[in-house]
C-alpha cells in the first residue's frame, strides 16, 4: 500500500518533457522570455562562437583532405585532416574550460570528434570519420518518430514543461496536431540528412561527404528552429490571451 504523503514516482513522460525542456531551455529556447525570433535561433546556434565551433573543425578537415588528396592512391592526407579538424576542437574546448563553461559541454564535442577521429584513422577511410554522426542523426530521426508513433510527439513534451503545461496539451487536438507534425519535420531532417549523405558516404567522396554535412548542418537547423519556436509560441499565446480575456471578464 503506498504512502498517501509520498509524492508519486514522475512518469517517464514527464521525465523526458523535463530532460528535453532543460535542453531547450539552455539552447535558449525559453517562452517566459521576451525575445524576438532572430534572437532565439541565434542564442540556439550559440552565436558567432557556437557557429565556428559547429563548423571550423569539419571545413578544415574537408580543406586539408582535399588539398592533401593523392588521385594514384585515391586518398588524402588523414593524419593532417583529422590532428588539426581535432585539434581545432580541442583548443575551443580549452577555452570554453578556461571560460568556466560547463565541463560536460565542453568536452562533448571534443570527446566526439576524436571519437569519429579514432574511427577513421583505425580503418584508414576518411568518410569514416562521418560514422558517428550518421548514428546520430538515426537515434535522434528514430526517437522523432517513434514518439509520434506511439502519441507522445517529443516537440509536445517538451514545450509542455517549458511552459507549465505538462501534458495538458494532449487534450487540446489543434496543439497535438501542430506537435505532431513539427516533431515529423524534425524526423524528416534527420533522415534527409542519412538519404543525402550516405551513398557518398558509400561511394567514398570525402570531400563532397564533408561538404554536405555543413551544408545540412545549421543552414537547416537555423529555419528548422524558427518555424518550431514560432508554432509553439502561437499556440501558447492564443491561451494566454484567453486567460487574459476571461479575468478581464470577471472583473468587470
Amino acid at each position: 500500500m503506498s504512502d498517501p504523503l509520498t509524492p508519486p514516482e514522475p512518469r517517464a513522460s514527464e521525465l523526458i518533457g523535463q530532460a528535453l525542456g532543460s535542453a531547450a531551455r539552455r539552447a535558449g529556447l525559453d517562452p517566459a522570455t521576451d525575445a524576438s525570433t532572430g534572437d532565439v535561433v541565434w542564442r540556439a546556434m550559440g552565436g558567432w562562437r557556437g557557429i565556428v565551433e559547429s563548423v571550423l573543425p569539419g571545413l578544415v578537415f574537408v580543406l586539408v583532405y582535399t588539398l592533401t588528396y593523392d588521385a594514384r592512391s585515391g586518398v588524402g592526407d588523414l593524419g593532417w585532416s583529422l590532428g588539426l579538424s581535432v585539434g581545432i576542437a580541442a583548443v575551443f574546448t580549452i577555452v570554453r574550460l578556461l571560460g568556466h563553461s560547463a565541463p560536460t559541454a565542453a568536452l562533448g564535442g571534443l570527446i566526439a570528434a576524436a571519437a569519429a577521429a579514432g574511427l577513421a584513422l583505425l580503418t584508414g577511410r576518411g568518410e569514416d570519420n562521418f560514422v558517428l554522426g550518421f548514428i546520430t542523426n538515426g537515434a535522434y530521426g528514430t526517437a522523432f518518430l517513434v514518439s509520434v508513433l506511439v502519441g507522445w510527439p517529443l516537440i509536445g513534451l517538451a514545450a509542455g514543461w517549458l511552459t507549465g503545461d505538462a501534458t495538458g496539451w494532449r487534450r487540446d487536438r489543434r496543439k497535438r496536431r501542430v506537435f505532431f507534425w513539427l516533431s515529423i519535420a524534425w524526423a524528416g531532417l534527420f533522415a534527409a540528412r542519412l538519404a543525402v549523405q550516405l551513398p557518398f558516404y558509400f561511394a567514398g567522396d570525402v570531400t563532397v561527404l564533408g561538404t554536405l554535412k555543413i551544408a545540412m548542418g545549421l543552414p537547416l537547423f537555423a529555419p528548422l528552429v524558427a518555424v518550431t519556436w514560432l508554432a509553439c509560441r502561437a499556440l501558447y499565446a492564443r491561451r494566454a490571451e484567453v486567460g487574459t480575456d476571461s479575468d478581464q471578464t470577471a472583473a468587470e
